[in-house]
């Protein structure tokens, strides 16, 4: 392919999580697509940076779209099921996750794949962005996507973009610094990890981990303290004995110089080694001090050593300068409510807690999470179709943490998730650009949004409520309700509910349930959103406590109403290192 030049609708520029959904989504919806990525593997945070725990929309009325059906893929892939680590409540191998992308791209016949590339120039006519170059050939397109992992277009195309802080003053952020100081200066945007992927052999048996260059073991002295060895590594325990370390506390972020990132080539790459030596120097400390029954995982990714991501868990990127911004007030809940306020041109969900890593700060944000189903959860908001595109920039369109947001509030949209539904809309909308012939910016959003919620394969919510998953027979009806009348969006997050569709099972929840264990115990409420279950069968189990929590809005209402010692039947998973019960289904009596 040296020297050629493609000709192609959409062109999608990296292969993490937003990019690879943008480049499904177009193609599904019929656009001539080529995706390029600089890795082997697809699907960025969720499989090649080896965040293989995944956070934020875990509620059942939250897995939409390719996001669901994603999770939906892994539940019949994964062996042994998705309950294994504390951290997440969807925890698998990457090489599952990576399949499952590989598969989705591989079946598009007008999705082309070619990876090992990077890109080196961006072409313009006018204010248009019309092509990429890259070492072997150059690709031109009528909808150029930016899915790199530090927007790397946005660079080269010289299209305004964000990197660092913003003062309080600027957007009246509660969580903002009044003036830049010595944490502003130490780290311009959160700090990255690279994931080291560890595995239990169960004796010792496992090879000696080197020291790395610049190892300094006072840097982790502590990590697991106020947690104990056996919480800390079950945190990211992944089936097959496999432990994915991606720890902040004394742990693997990784943040000296992370400036280096965008100065130049070399400066990247000297962070990027100083990066990956600091996560094998707290590999090395792991087994030193816990035992050589942990070592380094084997035959994980596709490189040597293998038990190293392909690339640092970016958590913030070059963000752009666009049509609107998400601020930090954008994802806090409105006053006495459990939602933050909708945008009228809404086309993806988040709902995580915001969360933000500087190795060794603790760094104070307004509140964002509350109790719902037994355990914590974080408010719902909404992403803007007008922060994928540039101010004054046509042919283009952002789909990765790159879009346009602050550096407090992409705390709360960084999340794979969260990036994932953005993919998928700035998917839909560069194939919808592509038939109607027009530029992101002219594109109706109405339209945009009805595709979305009414997509044949995956369709996505872009209005978040609790008590509307994806198999209520009304979903669609509320969606658009909400959507056209923004107003009466409810600041308790719940749309009416019919009795009869309350308690309503679809095949798959019938499926999800049959694969549970059903439990009889008494039921315990020790505190607001705080349940237990004392168990009285079957009898292997008899005496034991368990956390009861859900994902699930109807059972959310059956605990909050259940009295305190009231006999009850329930059926769910158990996840043994979070000691928990997920329930599926709950009988009184």
């Amino acid at each position: 392919m040296v020297n050629q030049i493609y000709k192609v609708e959409v062109l999608v520029v990296g292969g993490g999580t937003g990019g690879t959904a943008a480049a499904i989504q177009a193609a599904r919806r019929g656009a001539k697509t080529i995706l390029v990525s600089e890795f082997s593997w697809l699907g960025g945070m969720l499989t090649s940076a080896g965040v293989s725990a995944p956070d934020g929309n875990e509620l059942v009325a939250f897995q939409t779209g390719l996001w669901g059906a994603f999770l939906q893929e892994l539940r019949h892939r994964q062996p042994g099921g998705l309950d294994n680590s504390w951290v997440s409540f969807f925890s698998y191998d990457p090489r599952i996750g990576a399949k499952i992308f590989a598969d989705w791209v591989h079946e598009l016949p007008n999705l082309h794949w070619i990876y090992g590339q990077v890109p080196l120039e961006v072409y313009r006519q006018g204010n248009s962005i019309t092509g990429v170059r890259f070492a072997d050939f150059t690709i031109t397109a009528k909808i150029i996507l930016d899915g790199t992992e530090l927007g790397d277009l946005l660079a080269l195309a010289e299209i305004p973009y964000r990197w660092g802080w913003e003062l309080q003053s600027e957007w009246g952020e509660p969580s903002a610094p009044v003036t830049f100081n010595s944490l502003t200066k130490q780290y311009p945007v959160q700090a990255p990890t690279w994931v080291v992927i560890m595995q239990d052999f169960g004796e010792a048996v496992a090879p000696e981990i080197p020291v790395a260059p610049n190892y300094n073991p006072s840097l982790f002295a502590g990590a697991w303290d106020g947690y104990g060895a056996e919480t800390f590594l079950n945190y990211g325990r992944l089936p097959g004995g496999l432990l994915m370390i991606n720890w902040p506390i004394c742990g693997n972020d990784y943040g000296v110089g992370v400036e280096r990132l965008i100065e130049s080539d070399l400066t990247k790459c000297e962070f990027l080694q100083e990066s990956r030596w600091h996560s094998q120097n707290f590999a090395h400390f792991i087994q030193n001090q816990l035992g050589h029954r942990y070592g380094l995982a084997e035959q994980l990714f596709p490189h040597a050593p293998t038990a190293f991501a392909l690339h640092p868990y970016y958590r913030e990127s070059r963000r752009l300068v666009g049509q609107s911004y998400i601020k930090e007030q954008d994802i806090l809940p409105v006053p006495e409510g459990r939602v933050a306020d909708i945008f009228n041109d809404a086309i993806a969900i988040g709902n995580y807690a915001n969360d933000h890593h500087y190795p060794g700060i603790d760094f104070p944000l307004q509140p964002k999470s509350i109790r719902w189903g037994g355990r914590w959860t974080g408010t719902p908001f909404t992403i803007p179709y007008s922060c994928l595109i540039p101010t004054a920039t046509d042919g283009f369109l952002v789909c990765e943490k790159n879009i346009s947001v602050s550096h407090i509030a992409n705390g709360g949209t960084r999340l794979q998730p969260v990036v994932m539904g953005i993919g998928q809309a700035a998917g839909m909308a560069a194939a919808m650009c592509v038939e109607l012939n027009c530029q992101p910016r002219d594109l109706p959003v109405k339209a945009l949004q009805t595709a979305l919620l009414q997509d044949n394969r995956s369709p996505a919510a872009i209005i978040p409520l609790f008590n509307l998953p994806p198999n209520r027979s009304d979903w669609l009806h509320w969606q658009l309700y909400y959507l056209n009348n923004p107003q009466a969006y409810p600041a308790s997050g719940d749309c009416p509910c019919p009795s009869e569709d309350r308690y309503d099972y679809s095949a798959i929840d019938k499926v999800s349930i049959n694969e549970s264990d059903c439990f009889k115990g008494i039921f315990h409420r020790l505190d607001n959103q705080d349940y237990q279950l004392a168990v009285t069968a079957p009898v292997e189990k008899q005496g034991q406590f368990w956390q009861l929590v859900t994902l699930r809005s109807h059972i959310d209402e059956q605990l909050q109403a259940c009295p305190h010692e009231q006999l009850i039947t329930v059926w769910g998973r158990q996840n043994h290192v979070g000691n928990w019960l997920l329930v599926e289904k709950l009988d009184v009596g």
